[in-house]
């Protein structure tokens, strides 16, 4: 009952008109931050923190965590509307959401990411409401080990239960490490992989220059093979019928976007994870346990709805530390950390007492933002329908300036331009020669996080690999992972058993 009266005081703060308004403009400008290619929440938030000044401290919190709601939502627009992620949390809907779009189905697949997103961001902020201090605990027992058992899982899902071509699976996923080790050396500090001394490989290989060339320059280059010349794209028709039909079909996604709801939220609570790995993997599970495995890829909805209420449901969770642990849970949590530092707001256990009035109103405007954002998303989708209307040879040029600019705006660096434009032509000889893209996407984002979590358990266990195994929570984990990893060669025996047998029955 202490809840719902704190929370209850939580929203009387949020109904004040200035702090309403604030919900309002951040959830509208953190859809067209995240909508387009290459500024993400992060550079949102970072970019607006300035103008929060002017506001009290909770104002502002609740402005800048609006505008990152709103970018959660965004991300989808451009993955599925042009087949660039606005966002690297938006990658894993491009999968789906872009064939879907080339079907002529662009309205299901807005309509889809939006419900999706709304799902997952209200089981998160029911989970961040009631359970915030155990959840909490829970982030804090999770060290090195468990963190490394966790992203192994992610890669034995892609391979034990993916359906695709196992060799080609683990080529990619080779590939996606081989690039997430480009770079100075974690601990030592030493360049490798940096091809004969060039510059611009020094701060490594950008997510997002991977993302957007694999799905943005190798879109193009592989729709244009397809139509032979004569390049159409498939126009999405709008209707109200077709929208509230779109709605009912959420009822056979729930399976799928509760589950990226609870993956999402658990790997967003975890210390410096976030959005991106957790749509991801929120992706690999809903394709490991569809019933047909075989259409990811190809426009099946179950791969919007689970990395949509992933993504947002871990910009939740990363919340968690970063208020209860004043350990942020993704880039934009810090970012929102370092503004609670310059308001006079020390995060930590004793927040949640000394500053009841924000921390309630904070989280009552999540809830706020959340339905506002669903309701911009879902009043604007005829707008993004135009954009399915221009012709190819109009839509063609602009997607690619947009994949430029969203190559450039991280690092500002040319070199990352060209290095986009290579990932294009390799996106769409993958996508010609049957390579699945996915697991490599998921090795560069996670190939990181798995290097230094491994390195420092072993930098502990003094080089003994047993750390796994001798913590429950990594060591249950780790044996999860390895049955998944040896499923396929398993598989093969038996099948190979069964063959003989057909065979020879005698034997």
């Amino acid at each position: 009952m202490e809840i719902l009266s704190l929370l209850t005081d939580g929203f009387v703060i949020v109904f004040q008109p200035l702090n309403l308004g604030l919900i309002i403009l951040g959830c509208a400008l953190g859809l067209f931050i995240g909508a387009m290619p290459g500024l993400g929440s992060v550079n949102g938030v970072a970019i607006l923190l300035p103008m929060t000044f002017i506001v009290p401290p909770t104002g502002a919190v609740i402005f800048l965590a609006a505008i990152y709601y709103g970018a959660m939502y965004g991300g989808a627009v451009s993955s599925i509307m042009l087949g660039i992620p606005g966002a690297s949390t938006a990658v894993a809907t491009t999968f789906d959401g872009r064939p879907m779009a080339l079907q002529g189905r662009a309205d299901r697949a807005l309509i889809t990411a939006a419900t999706a997103s709304f799902i997952g961001g209200t089981i998160s902020v029911l989970l961040f409401t009631a359970f915030a201090p155990p959840l909490a605990a829970v982030a804090l027992a999770f060290g090195s080990p468990e963190e490394f058992a966790l992203m192994l899982l992610a890669f034995a899902t892609f391979i034990g239960l993916g359906g695709d071509d196992i060799p080609k699976t683990l080529f990619s996923i080779f590939i996606g490490l081989v690039l997430s080790s480009v770079g100075l050396d974690i601990i030592s500090g030493q360049p490798r992989l940096i091809f004969g001394d060039i510059p611009g490989f020094y701060h490594g290989i950008n997510f997002l220059v991977l993302a957007i060339g694999i799905y943005g320059i190798g879109e193009i280059l592989w729709t244009i093979e397809i139509s032979g010349g004569e390049v159409n794209v498939a126009q999405a028709k709008l209707s109200f019928r077709r929208m509230v039909d779109g709605l009912r079909g959420m009822k056979s996604l729930l399976k799928a976007t509760i589950m990226g709801s609870f993956l999402g939220y658990f790997v967003g609570i975890l210390p410096a994870a976030g959005a991106t790995p957790g749509s991801l993997m929120a992706y690999g599970v809903a394709k490991a346990t569809s019933r047909k495995p075989e259409t990811f890829g190809k426009g099946n909805p179950e791969g919007i709805a689970a990395p949509e209420a992933a993504n947002n449901a871990a910009s939740t969770g990363s919340m968690l530390p970063m208020l209860t642990l004043g350990i942020p849970g993704s880039p934009t949590t810090a970012i929102l950390l370092g503004g609670m530092v310059i308001w006079g707001l020390e995060p930590g256990p004793l927040l949640f007492v000394e500053h009841k009035e924000f921390v309630w109103g904070l989280i009552a405007s999540l809830y706020v933002a959340n339905l506002f954002s669903l309701l911009l998303n879902i009043g604007l989708i005829p707008a993004f329908i135009w954009v399915l209307k221009l012709p190819f040879t109009i839509l063609a040029p602009m997607i690619f300036i947009l994949c430029v600019v969203g190559g450039y705006a991280p690092t500002k660096d040319m070199h990352d331009v060209w290095l986009m434009l290579i990932f294009g032509v390799a996106g769409y000889l993958m996508r010609k020669l049957d390579y699945p893209m996915a697991p490599v996407v998921l090795a560069i984002v996670l190939g990181p996080l798995a290097e230094t979590s491994m390195r420092q358990s072993l930098i502990i266990s003094h080089g003994s690999p047993m750390i796994f195994f001798n913590r429950p929570i990594a060591g249950t984990i780790m044996i999860v992972a390895l049955v998944l990893l040896f499923m396929p060669a398993i598989k093969a025996v038996k099948d190979y058993l069964a063959r003989r047998r057909v065979s020879d029955p005698s034997a």
